[in-house]
């Protein structure tokens, strides 16, 4: 056994677990939040408790909120900073830990991923990465969508026991994404394995197995990254406006397999899980297909109505980094607030009749799926045009598509509608 890893894994995953099944027992809401996913449990009214509590939640370990005007604040307030592992208010001598366990791989979660770091090297990983998702970049790689919808759409059709999970929603953002990286056709399979392998290090409370798995992956993929942009470096590979940036010599290599992780990582996951919820919404919704049907340029406004309805990222955390006063509460410097983006997507005071699935709602749009502030998603642009064209194609493709088993939630901070999703068509 590795015992650095397993030391780290109690450090970010046990404790935190058993800690949160206590709160959980006491009557805490967001200990139960956290303590019961994965289970199949609905977490809305959990997210509903915690409203009904007030707009800032005071729990024993941290602040929450699931009201829509205090989430967009903190996502937008500069005196609020992003919660790496280290940064947790938590003793010195068990910062000191996670700092000597620390694997060193490519990790999207973990600094010096730009999604978990501050400026001013946030705005430095930022703006080189953003040089993909230009508005000519996202012209381009709109053409590239469709062509590749169509591929999938047709392998459909020739694969005995198809799987929308495994088979086309989890495939589209991975070529995307392999295309932006300018990595070779061939390692879709791997990065398929290590994308399904490290989701869940996005989760809170995994098991060691998983996480075991998960790092393994990692390692993989940093292994890989770090030879591929080798080749880069080298001027021996296709160029993409990514691998331009690897060549350019502005991040040492830790960040820039880093970086690339994440965008593996934030591309097929948030893609995935908008496919994959979209899927399951239609199928349960036949009224709503039936409007889709009948005028297909409700597709976008679809795709933003599942992005609020089932966030593909349930919640998010950031840091005070002074004394801050919100919503009448005072937030002292090192507190931690767990933003429910779920919760507040479906905040009553915002949207009306939240929970009802409406493809025609006006401000659908409003919701904070992707976040909001500097940390806004960059890929939102990308997985918008993915969501819709993915789904249009297979519901006209294929109209009597019938799922054959019953979805469920895979976890909380990180949901899909099933990691499988087998069906009849």
């Amino acid at each position: 056994m590795d015992i650095k890893l397993w030391t780290r894994w109690v450090a970010l995953h046990a404790v935190p677990k058993v800690f949160m099944g206590i709160q959980a027992r006491r009557g805490n809401p967001m200990g139960a939040l956290i303590a019961n996913h994965g289970r199949g449990n609905d977490p809305y009214p959990l997210m509903e408790e915690i409203r009904r509590r007030g707009p800032l939640l005071r729990t024993p370990f941290v602040w929450a909120s699931a009201d829509y005007a205090v989430c967009r604040e903190v996502l937008r307030d500069r005196r609020f900073g992003v919660t790496p592992p280290t940064g947790v208010k938590m003793p010195r001598p068990l910062v000191r830990l996670l700092e000597w366990t620390d694997p060193l791989v490519a990790n999207p979660v973990e600094p010096p991923a730009m999604v978990i770091v501050d400026p001013p090297d946030h705005t430095r990983y930022r703006q080189l990465v953003a040089q993909s998702f230009t508005p000519r970049a996202i012209e381009k790689l709109d053409t590239r969508v469709a062509e590749v919808t169509a591929e999938l759409i047709e392998s459909l059709s020739s694969t005995p026991q198809p799987d929308l999970i495994a088979d086309f929603a989890a495939r589209l953002p991975l070529v995307m994404i392999g295309e932006i990286l300018g990595l070779p056709a061939q390692s879709h399979a791997r990065l398929l394995e290590w994308g399904h392998h490290g989701s869940p290090l996005l989760d809170i409370g995994i098991p060691w197995r998983t996480y075991r798995r998960a790092v393994d992956g990692l390692r993989g993929i940093d292994s890989y990254l770090t030879d591929h942009f080798d080749h880069v470096r080298a001027g021996d590979t296709t160029v993409t406006p990514f691998s331009r940036m690897a060549a350019a010599h502005d991040l040492t290599d830790h960040e820039l397999t880093a970086n690339a992780a994440l965008l593996i990582g934030a591309g097929f996951e948030t893609t995935v899980n908008l496919i994959g919820n979209g899927i399951v919404l239609l199928q349960q919704h036949p009224d709503q297909l039936a409007l889709l049907r009948d005028n297909p340029d409700l597709w976008p406004a679809a795709v933003e109505e599942i992005l609020r309805i089932e966030s593909p990222v349930q919640m998010t955390a950031r840091t005070a980094n002074c004394d801050v006063e919100i919503a009448g509460r005072r937030i002292r410097a090192r507190d931690m607030v767990v933003v429910l983006l779920g919760g507040a997507n479906r905040d009553p005071r915002v949207f009306a009749e939240p929970d009802r699935f409406d493809i025609t709602r006006p401000n659908a749009r409003e919701h904070l799926a992707f976040a909001s502030g500097i940390h806004a998603c960059l890929g939102a642009a990308l997985a918008r045009i993915e969501g819709a064209t993915a789904l249009r194609a297979l519901f006209e493709a294929y109209p009597d598509l019938r799922l054959t088993e019953t979805p469920r939630p895979r976890g909380l901070v990180s949901p899909v509608a099933r990691p499988n999703l087998p069906l009849s068509m």
